[in-house]
Order: structure tokens, then sequence, then C-alpha cells
């Protein structure tokens, strides 16, 4: 795994479309695909596994969606993978976690929360030319006979009509990547997939610091943050287009004309909290 610290906004699109020219297309074409999160800290746990909470409640997590969720599902959820990713885009545990084909709509959940920055960011590239390399026979064979690079939902349900056949695929650990179907316009426009391992309890971290090739962690420093959003704002990569609807306008004008300053103000109180409590 490669780590880069980004000094300004042309070394971070160096870095960003690094390597998409396709030598066979004779086009720019990445095999990239990105997550973007506000603190270099944060891992790559998903919320099922995020420490330990619902590990060994997965399946009951997933049994009671199905049952309560299947009056207002969309037709087009059919297999337990469609399922999977109907949970995941709206907030239940789940093994997947989220990433985008577009590093602009990973730069813009890198910098959705002013109040974070302050933090040094992190953008994961990964290739999933490279991590599909380490899938089970059956899997690369099912990715050779659709000449595709990632799984939709109908196609790994051939090879996997459940969870507990999908763990017992490999022995070893290994991630693909998913592409949901268009459940809404908020997957259109996030250019939106999902990561799955095969495993509840498995870490992408781990998986992913291991990668000689592939892989790339780029630290975006709290002081290119603001120049970042401001150039995602004028690119029109915002909350409006992303979460289309009301709720994503109401956000997008909140923070969009919130002064420069107002993070720190927020910050300030729960900081002088924090300070009381540690004399």
């Amino acid at each position: 795994m490669l780590e880069q610290r980004i000094g300004t906004w042309l070394e971070l699109q160096d870095a960003l479309f690094a390597g998409s020219w396709s030598e066979a297309l004779g086009r720019h074409r990445s095999t990239f695909v990105f997550r973007g999160m506000p603190q270099v800290s944060n891992d790559l746990s998903t919320a099922l596994n995020r420490q330990g909470l619902f590990v060994r409640k997965e399946k009951d997590l997933l049994r009671a969606f199905r049952k309560y969720a299947r009056g207002d599902s969309p037709p087009s959820v059919e297999s337990v993978w469609d399922w999977l990713a109907l949970a995941q885009h709206h907030g239940l545990p789940t093994r997947m976690l989220d990433w985008t084909f577009s590093p602009y709509v990973a730069l813009h959940f890198l910098t959705e929360n002013p109040e974070r920055y302050d933090d040094d960011g992190v953008v994961w590239c990964v290739d999933y030319r490279q991590t599909n390399q380490h899938l089970p026979r059956r899997l690369k064979t099912l990715l050779r006979r659709e000449g595709a690079d990632v799984f939709t939902g109908e196609m790994l349900a051939t090879a996997a009509s459940d969870l507990p056949a999908f763990d017992h695929l490999a022995k070893h650990p290994f991630v693909l990547f998913l592409e949901p179907p268009s459940l809404d316009a908020r997957i259109v426009n996030q250019f939106a997939l999902f990561s799955v391992m095969n495993g509840p309890e498995l870490c992408l971290d781990s998986f992913l610091e291991a990668q000689a090739e592939g892989v790339r962690k780029l630290v975006i420093p709290a002081a290119l943050k603001w120049e970042v959003r401001d150039k995602l704002d004028q690119s029109n990569i915002t909350e409006r287009v992303l979460f289309p609807g009301f709720d994503g306008l109401s956000r997008w004008l909140r923070r969009y004309y919130s002064p420069r300053g107002a993070s720190k103000l927020a910050s300030a109180p729960a900081a002088r909290k924090r300070k009381r409590t540690t004399k």
C-alpha cells in the first residue's frame, strides 16, 4: 500500500487520476474506486463490525429488514445482495462499505462537514482489478464470463445465494466490489458501489494494508480542505446533486452559507466543556 501526503490541489488531481490511462482502450478509464473520510484516523470498519457491535446479529438484522421492508421495496430488489444494498443504502448496519467510482464524490464526503476542517482527511483509492486477483476461482470465472470487473447482485447470486454460501467460497479473506441496482437518484448521482468481504467480522484495513499494488491512501491536510470544498462547489459536486430532494437542498444551503469560522465557533463550547472535565 502506498501512503501519500498531498500538498496542493494540482498534486491531488494527479494522485486521484494516476494510472487512469488504458493502453488497450486508448482512453483514460480508471479501474480505481474511491472512499473519502473527514479524519485520517477513520478506519475501514463497517457499521456491522465497528467495535464488534452487530457482528453476531447480521442474520437477525437482515431477516427483520426483509420482513418489514418488503411492502415498500422496489420491484428490482430480488437477491440477498440487492436486499443488502438496499439496507446499506438506508442505514442498516451491514458488512458493506460505501465507495464511489468518482474521485470528486469521494472528496465531497471528505469535506461535507466543516466541523472536521481542522483535521487531516483521507481518500482511499483501490484498484478493483488488483483486489480481484485474490477472489476465489469461482468468482474470477464469473467475472471473466460476464466480461466485467465488478459484480451486480444478479451475478453474485449465481455463485452464492446467501451469506453462508458466500463466506464458504474461500478460506482466505477477499473483497469484491458490487454495483447496486439504481434504487434511486442518490445511488445514481453518487456513482455508488459497495465493498463486501467474506465474513462479518473482517475489516478492510488489514486486507488493503497487505496489498503491494493497487492501493493508495491519500492524506489530505486540513489546510487544503477549504480549497477542495470551494472547488467542488464550483464544480457542482454538492449535497443538492448527491442527495436529490429538499433534504439535500437544505444541507447544501446550510453548509454553503455558513461563515468560514462557524465550525470553530460550534466546536468551542464542546472544547471548553472537555477542558473543564479534565481539570
